[in-house]
């Protein structure tokens, strides 16, 4: 019998069915889509992401940044974080999938094209897309199908506006070697190196707006993409969103969520794809332990930095007069914005 059927191919799944066969698991892949998948992301892996996938025999090309520089869209001031524990690495979504298919392919993973949707599981087994496994492993995405199908999508926060994200990428040469988060009155917009010939800028907004008028929010931005040359020929824009998505359980009898699947704050710290491939290790060691139950537990101690971040940043962002000081409030206490930036790393 299968060990972990995997609803998705993205890097959460991937990642989860790698840490699977290593583990000695059999882990077969469903995934209605031909690899790489592009999606909207800011496509950043922090340094413990970086750590992890080279522990799992995963080289991946891309770009290193050292930390993390918040601007202020008008004003310019801003602050810098560095890492302490080595750099992250920018590194464009479907290199990073294909790599992750790559490594799998090699350790016999079986990736099947289909889609999960009906579930049926007892004590002893679970059976989807017309396989029979010991367990699910639900990694289809921020709007995961499997969760929906289960009831366990929280509902929405009343009075909390929606969050939108857009990506774009720009071929031109980086000019900083950190991620850059510029703050304007409405909006995020994050500057990643990804390659020495391109960068990614991905916005994240509560407005419904062409990726252009987003822009035009974060004149200083405008202006040094101007001025790189980085006005001709960019690539077509991702969204996504909702992006808040709130899940009640990470483990349903013998279903277990993983990466966005499992629940999702915001993107504004940058951790989803870091946490995805960390969290799916914590799966895999509660399955081989035979504690699967454990895996609810294991999740929350590991995002809990994040959440708990994420929240706090996001509740400053809707304050009219919190809003305007999160970066002067960053440059005058440096030490306290790096002990930040590497509680994430």
């Amino acid at each position: 019998m299968i060990d972990l059927l995997i609803a998705g191919g993205g890097p959460a799944g991937l990642a989860t069915a790698i840490h699977g066969a290593l583990a000695g698991l059999e882990a077969v892949v469903v995934e209605p889509r031909p690899t790489p998948i592009d999606k909207a992301c800011g496509e950043g892996l922090m340094p413990g992401g970086v750590r992890h996938l080279r522990d799992l025999g995963i080289p991946l090309a891309g770009q290193p940044f050292r930390g993390i520089r918040y601007v202020d869209a008008v004003t310019g001031r801003h602050a810098e974080g560095l890492f302490r524990t080595g750099p992250g690495l920018g590194a464009r979504r479907t290199e990073l999938q294909a790599a992750l298919a790559e490594r799998a392919a090699q350790l016999g993973v079986r990736v099947l094209p289909g889609r999960i949707d009906q579930v049926r599981q007892d004590v002893d087994r679970v059976t989807a897309a017309g396989l029979t496994a010991r367990y699910l492993v639900a990694a289809d995405g921020l709007h995961s199908p499997v969760r929906r199908r289960l009831g366990l999508s929280a509902a929405p926060e009343p009075r909390r506006r929606a969050r939108y994200g857009l990506r774009r990428h720009y071929a031109v040469e980086p000019w900083s070697d950190l991620v850059e988060v510029h703050w304007s009155a409405r909006c995020e917009a994050y500057v990643t190196p990804l390659a020495p010939d391109r960068i990614g800028v991905a916005v994240l907004t509560c407005d419904q707006a062409p990726f252009d008028v987003q822009l035009a929010r974060f004149p200083l931005l405008s202006a040094r993409l101007a001025a790189v040359g980085a006005t001709g020929a960019p690539t077509a824009v991702r969204g996504a969103g909702p992006l808040r998505q709130g899940a009640r359980v990470r483990v349903a009898g013998r279903v277990l969520f993983v990466g966005d699947a499992a629940g999702y704050v915001d993107a504004l710290t940058g951790e989803g794809l870091t946490l995805a491939v960390t969290a799916a290790g914590e799966l895999v060691r509660c399955v081989r332990a035979g504690r699967p139950q454990a895996y609810e537990q294991a999740w929350r101690d590991l995002t809990r930095s994040y959440r708990t971040l994420t929240a706090s940043l996001l509740w400053a962002r809707h304050q009219p007069r919190l809003a305007p000081r999160i970066v002067p409030a960053a440059a005058r206490l440096p030490r306290t914005f790096t002990r930040a930036v590497n509680l994430l790393a």
